[in-house]
């Protein structure tokens, strides 16, 4: 079971989540959560097995708690903690017997901020350490600085996110692991407005769709195929009101989409192209966004080295984050029309596997020689970014088109596991991007398209090649995919390879393995849209 689902559910002066898991093969269900009834004036520790609180240090390194209660003896906890060597830094969480509560939790935040004025992402990450840290834990109080609706919004966001585990496939050794926690409960002076119960039923929704990321990238190829990505996303995305396209590798080879049926040929597990559009009444603007969903990438017949393959898995971050944003943006019911497309292939090798030298004709009729057949990516995003801009064309064009994928190695020896790339051919776009990510919590960095590597991409019997200059391999990648998008169309493109999966040890609100980047971005993205 994949826990950590769920809804937030306000009080008179707080808001409480309640955890389930469910079946992966099922749609996501909630379950009814109760109402708790707490008081602004005091911390709702009644049933509570924990508290959360804050720890920062000032300059001079003395440790300041930040925590909206006065029922705890500071002066007599604070040498305690000073005893255990706490320091206050991020992502340091430390757990000691409580008074109120059964255990006490004390989460870094940093720097001490005159006026409790942390960053949302502080909060963000502060929270998401506590939660991860109380799995096991049924009910826990959450009391940091929350006074401003950002802040608010940012410890919801973190302690949902960080109340995350993937346990589908434990069987005989699923009670050897502790569940997430089951509950939250946030305190804050600014419960029980209308904008609080909006921002905490945005984090809700943001939160879920995040975990179904998650739960995607870690699903092993066994369990996930291109029909089995299209089959779990299709009831979600139709009950969140979004019509569903699916085009099967008949549909897809009659229609001239030579990229995706290229990389599919040599599985047995046949391409998909899903497509999800959301149209709403009055639109304020329209939108396109494009994910790579490479099921599991073997390398093809440039078979990849056995360490690390079995990370492949996520090489369809891109499609899921895509979706899940849609999905986030129907049930927001944001006045933003959307289209949103995964082409879905499985890269493997077989008799029928692509060769190095083929030539395939990609969608809209450029021709491409497969100089290496793992650099397969490229390839599926070709023909998805030419149909999304062709379709968006009947509806008056796109005021933006964004393409999401584990592209490149490249981009995690630039920027490291925690930093994605953004790339495009419009400044002002890319820019827009970069900064609605830091909104979100999500770091992108700016990178250019140098147009003296173009001519690598350059073929002698096709139009284009997929494999140019090896140096700035994650530039020439892009420039690839800026071939197949109108000129005066603002596109993004956002290599996403080293952040999507996490092979290192958790941190704040990230779990190891799939992280689920992105999504907060386009969500936030649609959001700036739309004037939100």
């Amino acid at each position: 079971m994949a826990a950590g689902k769920g809804r937030l559910k306000q009080g008179s002066a707080g808001f409480t989540h309640k955890v389930r898991g469910y079946p992966l093969q099922l749609a996501v269900r909630l379950v009814a959560m109760s109402v708790i009834s707490i008081s602004a004036k005091s911390l709702p520790l009644t049933k509570a097995d924990a508290l959360v609180i804050g720890l920062a240090r000032q300059p001079d390194g003395a440790l300041v708690l930040e925590t909206g209660t006065s029922e705890l003896a500071e002066a007599r906890l604070l040498e305690t903690l000073e005893d255990l060597g706490a320091t206050g830094r991020t992502d340091e969480v430390i757990k000691i017997p409580g008074t109120s509560t059964r255990i006490l939790v004390v989460t870094g935040l940093g720097k001490f901020q005159a006026k409790h004025n942390y960053d949302h992402e502080t909060l963000r990450r502060a929270s998401g350490a506590a939660a991860r840290e109380l799995a096991g834990v049924k009910r826990a109080v959450f009391s940091l600085p929350s006074a401003k609706i950002e802040q608010l919004a940012a410890v919801a966001e973190g302690a949902l996110l960080g109340a995350y585990a993937f346990n589908t496939f434990r069987k005989t050794t699923a009670k050897e692991h502790k569940k997430p926690l089951a509950e939250i409960v946030l305190f804050s002076e600014i419960a029980g407005t209308t904008i609080a119960r909006t921002a905490i039923k945005r984090a809700e929704i943001l939160a879920e769709a995040v975990h179904l990321v998650r739960d995607l990238v870690n699903t092993p190829p066994s369990h996930l195929t291109p029909a089995s990505f299209c089959a779990q996303i299709k009831p979600l995305a139709t009950s969140a009101g979004l019509k569903v396209t699916i085009l099967d590798e008949v549909a897809l080879r009659k229609g001239g989409y030579g990229g995706i049926v290229g990389v599919g040929q040599g599985s047995i597990n046949p391409p998909r192209l899903l497509h999800l559009s959301y149209s709403p009444a009055r639109p304020k603007a329209r939108y396109a966004y494009v994910g790579k969903g490479i099921t599991f990438d073997s390398g093809g017949l440039a078979l990849k080295p056995a360490l690390g393959m079995e990370a492949m898995k996520s090489d369809m971050s891109g499609a899921a984050a895509v979706m899940a944003a849609a999905i986030v943006i129907a049930k927001l019911k944001l006045p933003i029309a959307l289209d949103v497309w995964a082409p879905l292939a499985e890269n493997m090798i077989s008799d029928t596997a692509q060769r190095p030298s083929d030539i395939l004709t990609t969608y809209g009729g450029r021709t491409v020689e497969v100089i290496n057949p793992d650099a397969e990516g490229r390839l599926v995003l070709a023909d998805a970014l030419v149909r999304a801009q062709e379709f968006a064309a009947k509806a008056g064009g796109l005021d933006g088109l964004v393409d999401v994928a584990t592209l490149t190695g490249h981009q995690g020896l630039a920027l490291g596991a925690r930093v994605s790339a953004a790339m495009g051919n419009d400044d002002a776009f890319r820019s827009t991007v970069v900064a609605t990510g830091l909104i979100a919590g999500e770091d992108f960095w700016p990178m250019p398209l140098p147009a003296d590597l173009r001519p690598s991409l350059d073929s002698p019997v096709a139009d284009i090649a997929n494999m140019g200059e090896r140096f700035g391999g994650m530039l020439v990648a892009g420039l690839f995919l800026k071939e197949f998008v109108s000129d005066d169309l603002p596109w993004v493109h956002l290599d996403i390879a080293s952040p999507a999966f996490n092979e290192g040890k958790p941190f704040g609100y990230t779990p190891v393995g799939g992280t689920g980047v992105a999504v907060r971005t386009l969500v936030t993205l649609a959001e700036a849209a739309c004037g939100r």
